[in-house]
């Protein structure tokens, strides 16, 4: 489910500037997944960095992982939410969160919204991301297949 296949349509009024490094809007047809916040801890919900840049790659790696749970890729993700506590050091730190983004998500830009916050649930958290995607219509007898 990608642009090429033309499950996923990307929105971009011609009389508006280019966005840089997100959509605008996307219109999807497909199965909807609704990821939950994702915080840079690992699996085991352990910390392994308190570097801000290193939990922003682990977050994005969770809501991939997340996604792959339903047969998905980063390139179904329609929008990203991203909850940050420093706004400053993500505008300075912004050249090394677009290549730890890149690392995981590629060149895929789905509809974003950053938002600064006082803080998170999890003390050690810098960042948390929720994602929504959209996966290919599959018929069921391809499901019960795929199960066995």
């Amino acid at each position: 489910m990608t642009e090429r296949d033309g499950s996923l349509k990307f929105l971009h009024p011609r009389h508006w500037k280019r966005p840089r490094g997100y959509a605008n809007g996307i219109v999807a047809e497909g199965r909807t997944i609704f990821v939950a916040g994702q915080i840079g801890w690992n699996a085991d919900q352990q910390f392994e960095s308190r570097d801000f840049v290193a939990q922003v790659r682990q977050a994005l790696e969770n809501v991939v992982t997340v996604i792959q749970e339903a047969g998905g890729a980063p390139e179904h993700i329609t929008r990203l939410t991203w909850f940050i506590t420093n706004k400053q050091e993500y505008l300075l730190r912004l050249a090394e969160v677009g290549e730890a983004y890149r690392s995981v998500m590629g060149k895929h830009f789905p509809a974003m919204t950053m938002v600064q916050v006082a803080g998170l649930i999890e003390d050690e958290a810098k960042v948390e991301i929720e994602a929504s995607a959209a996966l290919p219509k599959v018929d069921s007898a391809h499901l019960e297949a795929n199960r066995a």
